[in-house]
């Protein structure tokens, strides 16, 4: 092969490492979540959930040609590991956007940490009720708030004559706040807190026995707490012969709580949700979500659930503002996120004009006599 033959060949051989680096290049969403641990059934449905549209949408070309990948890290949980993953995330990873995260006080420690200042990177999609996690400019939830989820239980509750309303809640420090934003939330419907309890990391006993002590007149009662939390005082409150009906905001896998808790505690449990059900073809959402987990196949990791649908749905308005995004950064799909009014996802709508609160839509989810879940 003489000089210039070979030239020509190098220059081939270039050219297919270029065109093989620029195929290589993604745009990564980054999800610092509970992957082991006590939530982690939670955290790897919602992570599976992004990745059947994220492989819908690579299958069909990516976003602007560049497909989406999604990388996980394991926080177990723990506040000080969700900071210190997503640190890591953001230093190696490069994220353009982050998205599902879990817990109150994760995600509280991760915005006292200020590993986001000055990143301008948007996180989207995320599970907690801390009423301080709203004042943050780069959240933003693809699903109902805690507003919106009494509202809607407090409205249902009215119709059958309920008014009379406990709350229990899992520790926590905004607690004046928490008992503020339900008591304004309940008062259309003509409702009233007659009773609090906390239930403390150190037992639930301790919110049966608070219940107990006000002699309250409660007719039903309003459970704000992670799924752990919810079923250990769901099972200390009939253990003690709490007969009042249980509702509880959508934090509170009812997956989960099937697992551990008997049917006979489990019967009257109310959930609200706040994505459409995973398990009826009932619209556009939920066929687009039944075909992708039936393209997946056995390749899903997890059983089909709530947590699930929510990351599927999280993962459709982050393409969407990635779509948006000329070019794609942190900072365009920030504004873009900012710009999206009135977005149907197929029976599901998302509006952050105004706002960092993208949906409304609660749905009632109770589990009867047989433990058989109804909607």
């Amino acid at each position: 092969m003489n000089r210039k033959h070979w030239g020509l060949v190098r220059g081939a051989v270039v050219a297919l490492c270029a065109g093989a680096t620029l195929v290589a290049q993604a745009w990564t969403v980054g999800q610092v979540a509970p992957m082991s641990g006590s939530e982690a059934s939670q955290g790897r449905a919602y992570a599976q959930g992004m990745r059947l549209y994220f492989d819908q949408v690579n299958k069909a070309g990516g976003v602007q040609g560049q497909p989406v990948e999604l990388e996980v890290l394991d926080d177990i949980g723990h506040p000080d590991e969700t900071v210190a993953k997503t640190r890591k995330l953001l230093s190696e990873s490069k994220p353009v956007v982050l998205a599902g995260y879990f817990g109150n006080r994760n995600l509280s420690a991760l915005l006292e940490s200020k590993a986001l200042d000055g990143t301008s990177i948007p996180l989207v999609g995320y599970q907690s009720t801390d009423t301080r996690v709203l004042a943050s400019a780069q959240l933003f939830s693809t699903r109902a708030g805690l507003f919106e989820q009494m509202a809607k239980i407090s409205t249902h509750l009215a119709t059958v004559g309920i008014t009379r309303l406990a709350l229990v809640f899992e520790e926590r420090p905004d607690a004046k706040d928490l008992t503020d934003l339900i008591t304004k939330a309940v008062a259309p419907s003509g409702a009233k807190l007659v009773a609090t309890a906390m239930v403390k990391k150190n037992g639930s006993d301790k919110a049966v026995q608070e219940l107990e002590a006000t002699k309250s007149s409660a007719q039903a009662i309003l459970l704000v707490a992670s799924s752990t939390a919810a079923a250990a005082f769901i099972e200390a409150y009939r253990m003690d012969g709490g007969k009042a009906q249980v509702y509880a905001t959508a934090e509170a896998d009812i997956e989960q709580l099937a697992k551990r808790l008997p049917v006979s505690y489990m019967s009257g449990l109310s959930i609200a949700q706040v994505v459409p059900s995973p398990y009826k073809v009932s619209g556009k959402l939920n066929k687009d979500f039944r075909d992708a987990t039936i393209a997946a196949g056995k390749t899903l990791q997890v059983p089909v659930s709530f947590a699930m649908m929510e990351g599927f749905v999280n993962a459709k308005v982050i393409v969407e503002a990635m779509r948006r995004s000329q070019p794609v950064t942190p900072e365009r799909v920030s504004a873009a996120l900012k710009g999206i009014e009135a977005l149907d996802l197929g029976g599901y709508w998302v509006n952050f004009k105004p706002g960092q609160v993208g949906s409304k839509y609660v749905d009632l989810s109770i589990v009867n006599t047989s433990g058989r879940v109804t909607q």
